[in-house]
C-alpha cells in the first residue's frame, strides 16, 4: 500500500503533529514521510479529501455480528467491512454466537474467518459456558488463542461468588472480566426504564436500581479480590457516581457507554418502534446528561457502538417481544462528535484498544499507519441508505448528526470512499 495523503489535520494528542495540517507518505504500509506539500511519486496513490483529518485507528468495544449460528443477521466479512467504513481498525467482538464463543476453537474460528480484512477482529471469550452464568469456560485456553477479555453479552453474572473465582484465576495471566451491570431478579420482565413513560405506555419498566445494584456489588468484590474489571455500557447517573468513587479509590475498573444512551431519552419510546428496544434501556435526560458529563470528566473510558444487528424477525414483531439491540456503528463518530468536541471524540473512540489491546504508537515517521480519515465539520440525517449492515435495526435513522467518515487504513490495507 503506497499513498500520499495531502493536507491532512492531524488529531492525536500523543504526537509531535497533533493539530498540524500536513501530508503524509506510507509505502508499503508504514508511514515514511511526514511533512508540507510533499511531492507525489508514480508508484503512489493520492488521496486528498476536503475537511480531511486524521487520528490514530478507532477501536469499537462491543460489537456483534452473529456468525457462526445467526449470519442472516450479519457476517464477519461484511461486518469488519461495515467497521471499516464506520472509521474503527478493530472491533472487540461479543461472544452471543451459536455456539458460543466459550472455547478456544470457538476464538480460532472467528480469527481465521476475519483474515485479510483491513480491520482487525478481537474476539470476547464468553466467561461461562454457553454463557449460562454457572460455570467457567475455558478463560485461559482462549486467552493463549487470542482471546482479548471475557464476558457474557447482556447477561449477568448472578453468582457474586463467580465473579470473585474468575477475578481470582484472570489475575494469573492479566485477564479483563466484563460484568454486564443488571441485577435480573430487580429488572424482572421489564423491557423499558421504569419511570413516567413506561406508565404511559403500559410498559413494564427496569428501574435504574437494576443496573447501580449490580454495579455497586462488582466494585465491592473487586475491591476485595483485585483483577481487572470492565463494566460495558453503563446508562445511569448511579452508575456513574458509584464508578467515579471507585476510580479515585484506585480500583483497576473501566466503563463504557453506549452510543444510544449519550443521544436519546425513553421519550422516543411513545410510538413503540422496537429500533429503540435496547439493553440497558433508554433512560430519562437526568442520566444521559449525567453519562455525557461522565465522558466529559474520564469517569467514563470509552464510547461504544454497542452495534448489534438483529434480523426482521427479530424486531419487526410487538414491542413486548422484539429483541433488545441496534446497530449503530455507521453512525457512531458523527453522533458522538454532534455532543463533544472532535478532540474528546477521538480520544472516546480510541481509548478503548489501550484497555482491551494495547495502545497504538503516536502517528510519526516510521509507524505503521493504523489511521481513521474523516471530516468532523457538517449537519446531515442519517437515514436507511446510509446502513451498510446486513440488519436493519437501526435507531438513529432521522437523527440530526455532525461529521463523517472517508474510512481507514490499517494491516497495510485500504477502505476509503472514493477521493
Amino acid at each position: 500500500m503506497n499513498l500520499l495523503i495531502k493536507a491532512a489535520t492531524l488529531i492525536d494528542s500523543q504526537s509531535n503533529y497533533h493539530g498540524q495540517t500536513v501530508d503524509l507518505r506510507i509505502k508499503n504500509g508504514i508511514i515514511v514521510d511526514i511533512d508540507n506539500d510533499l511531492p507525489s511519486h508514480k508508484d503512489e496513490q493520492t488521496i486528498k479529501y476536503d475537511g480531511l483529518h486524521l487520528s490514530q485507528g478507532w477501536f469499537d468495544s462491543s460489537v456483534s455480528m452473529g456468525e457462526p449460528g445467526f449470519e442472516q443477521r450479519e457476517t464477519i466479512k461484511n461486518g469488519l467491512e461495515v467497521a471499516a467504513a464506520s472509521g474503527f481498525t478493530a472491533v472487540a467482538l461479543n461472544p452471543n454466537t451459536l455456539p458460543v464463543l466459550d472455547s478456544s476453537s470457538d476464538i480460532a474460528f472467528v480469527l481465521q474467518k476475519a483474515q485479510n480484512s483491513c480491520s482487525a477482529v478481537y474476539p470476547i471469550g464468553a466467561l461461562t459456558r454457553n454463557s449460562e452464568s454457572v460455570d467457567l469456560a475455558e478463560l485461559y485456553d482462549m486467552q493463549q488463542a487470542g482471546a482479548v477479555a471475557f464476558g457474557d453479552y447482556q447477561i449477568p453474572v448472578s453468582n457474586p461468588n463467580l465473579l470473585k473465582i474468575a477475578l481470582q484465576y484472570t489475575q494469573g495471566f492479566d485477564g479483563l472480566v466484563l460484568s454486564f451491570p443488571h441485577q435480573s431478579q430487580i429488572a424482572g420482565k421489564g423491557i423499558v426504564h421504569e419511570g413516567v413513560t413506561s406508565t404511559n405506555l403500559g410498559l413494564k419498566g427496569i428501574p435504574g436500581i437494576a443496573e447501580s445494584l449490580q454495579v455497586a456489588r462488582d466494585l465491592h468484590i473487586l475491591e476485595y479480590v483485585g483483577g481487572k474489571l470492565h463494566i460495558p455500557t453503563i446508562s445511569t447517573a448511579a452508575s456513574v457516581a458509584l464508578i467515579r468513587e471507585a476510580k479515585a479509590k484506585g480500583l483497576n475498573v473501566s466503563c463504557s457507554v453506549a452510543i444510544h444512551h449519550l443521544f436519546f431519552t425513553d421519550a422516543v419510546l411513545s410510538d413503540f418502534d422496537t429500533s429503540y428496544k435496547v439493553l440497558p434501556p433508554l433512560r430519562p435526560d437526568t442520566d444521559r446528561q449525567a453519562l455525557i458529563e461522565g465522558i466529559k470528566d474520564g469517569t467514563i473510558d470509552m464510547v461504544t457502538s454497542d452495534h448489534n444487528p438483529i434480523d426482521i424477525e427479530g424486531k419487526q414483531v410487538e414491542f413486548d417481544n422484539a429483541g433488545f439491540g441496534t446497530i449503530a456503528q455507521e453512525v457512531t463518530f458523527s453522533a458522538l462528535n454532534t455532543l463533544v468536541s472532535v478532540k474528546k471524540a477521538v480520544q472516546l473512540l480510541t481509548a478503548g484498544r489501550s484497555r482491551f489491546v494495547a495502545a497504538l504508537p503516536p502517528i510519526d515517521k516510521g509507524v505503521q499507519a493504523n489511521l481513521t480519515l474523516f471530516d468532523p465539520r457538517g449537519s446531515w440525517t442519517f437515514s436507511k441508505e446510509n446502513i451498510l449492515s446486513k440488519s436493519h435495526n437501526a435507531a438513529f435513522i432521522d437523527a440530526k448528526v455532525k461529521g463523517s467518515v472517508f474510512g481507514v487504513l490499517a494491516n497495510n490495507k485500504k477502505h476509503l470512499s472514493l477521493s
